[in-house]
């Protein structure tokens, strides 16, 4: 026999000699899943044919998808401070880091023209004030002549009518006269005493409003929290900042340290499940802590360049560990169910508009069964309708299974991962 014949002779007793491993390791497996009771030879024969598929059972557990996004913490408020009227900075009480209260004078301005004008209030009031005592005196003199007089009147003209011929009426006319001529002076004194009453009040609005001015020399925190900015010292000229004036700057800025906002771009397709008081895990990598926030507010409209809608969560900083622009991520709960009926994802099959699964019946044969799915996750997927409890389904290589195949079930771990929806 020559070499080649030789080479020949060896492949084929190498294949016939694996065939024969493989067919019986295929008989020793089908006898491990099959009972040695009654007609063994046949049901070895019977179960050969079998086509050993993963199976797993439909379970009960519970089900919630989450979304990851991640953005920079900003202040929950963050203002710059200007000052209302022009001056010079008298008094500066806070620097950078400083941590204040609200109401609490953060800088004291010096406004020489307020103060003078002040002081012109003060003497305008003092004025009106003793034209207002003039004017009271002379009413009382008014009112004391016109008292006399008009008894003078009275008494008169009381004689003149009880007893005829002992008054003319000549001193009753005269009389009559004086007593009205009183009287006017009675209604002009107290016409002088208003004006000047007026006057008065006056005075006092007009240095009610320089002071109010003048108290807004000292520059006050509007909430608390820490400055992180400053922009004036001492001596510096500072502009009102009434206006968009280029010559006014900021005293400091301020920036709320005890709330943030984390300002979040929700894709278009989750919008729908997002509700404000939703809660939300924030975790901030570089602390390595995780912080409850809630879904504030969001802006009920997606942007066309983008696709996504503008959604706030409001963190607390209660231990102020937070300061702005740490990097955070927000995992949101978009759906969540307890106790529900699941199966592994890999388990269906998607034709067309179609979902099934093949089911292991209790006679080991297949079938295929339309399902209607609920919640989905990266793993599992929620059973609506279709599937009950227990019931076994096809998880390994589907690729080849007929409905009404007979096969051999063998229960299977199936691999898990860890969702990341993160955008």
């Amino acid at each position: 026999m020559n070499n080649q014949s030789r080479r020949h002779a060896n492949r084929t007793w190498r294949t016939n000699a694996f065939i024969s491993l493989v067919a019986g390791s295929a008989v020793a497996f089908a006898l491990t899943l099959t009972s040695c009771s009654g007609d063994g030879e046949k049901k070895v024969q019977a179960n050969t044919s079998n086509l050993a598929v993963g199976v797993t059972k439909v379970v009960k557990k519970s089900l919630g998808r989450e979304l990851t996004l991640s953005s920079e913490l900003v202040p929950f408020q963050e203002i710059d401070v200007y000052a209302k009227e022009s001056g010079y900075v008298k008094k500066l009480s806070v620097d950078y880091g400083s941590h204040v209260k609200a109401g609490d004078v953060m800088a004291v301005l010096e406004i020489p023209e307020l103060e003078a004008q002040l002081q012109e209030d003060q003497a305008q009031i003092k004025n009106a004030t003793n034209q207002v005592d003039r004017a009271q005196h002379e009413l009382a003199r008014y009112q004391a002549q016109y008292k006399a007089l008009h008894l003078q009147y009275t008494r008169l003209s009381g004689v003149f009518e009880s007893q005829p011929g002992i008054v003319a009426q000549q001193e009753v006319d005269d009389a009559q006269g004086k007593d009205l001529a009183a009287s006017s002076q009675v209604d002009a004194g107290q016409a002088a005493l208003e004006s000047a009453q007026s006057q008065l009040s006056v005075s006092k609005a007009k240095l009610a409003h320089d002071q109010t001015l003048f108290d807004y020399s000292k520059i006050t925190a509007p909430f608390s929290g820490v400055v992180t900015q400053r922009y004036a010292n001492l001596g510096t000229l500072v502009q009102a900042g009434t206006n968009s004036s280029t010559q006014a700057i900021p005293i400091v800025r301020l920036s709320q340290d005890d709330l943030f906002r984390l300002v979040i771009p929700v894709p278009e397709s989750y919008v729908p499940y997002i509700r404000v008081g939703d809660r939300v895990d924030v975790r901030v990598p570089s602390l390595n802590r995780t912080f409850p926030g809630k879904v504030a507010r969001f802006s009920v409209d997606v942007r066309e360049d983008t696709r996504t809608m503008h959604t706030e969560v409001d963190v607390r900083n209660r231990d102020h560990v937070l300061v702005p622009g740490l990097y955070a991520e927000a995992d949101l709960v978009l759906e969540h169910k307890e106790d529900i009926p699941t199966i592994p994802l890999q388990a269906v099959n998607h034709a067309g508009d179609k979902t099934t699964v093949f089911v292991v019946t209790g006679d080991n044969q297949l079938e295929d069964r339309p399902v209607r799915l609920g919640i989905q996750t990266a793993n599992d997927a929620e059973i609506v309708a279709g599937l009950h409890e227990e019931e076994m389904v096809v998880v390994s290589d589907r690729a080849g299974l007929k409905a009404g195949e007979k096969v051999s079930p063998q229960i299977v771990q199936v691999m898990q991962f860890h969702e990341n929806s993160q955008e």
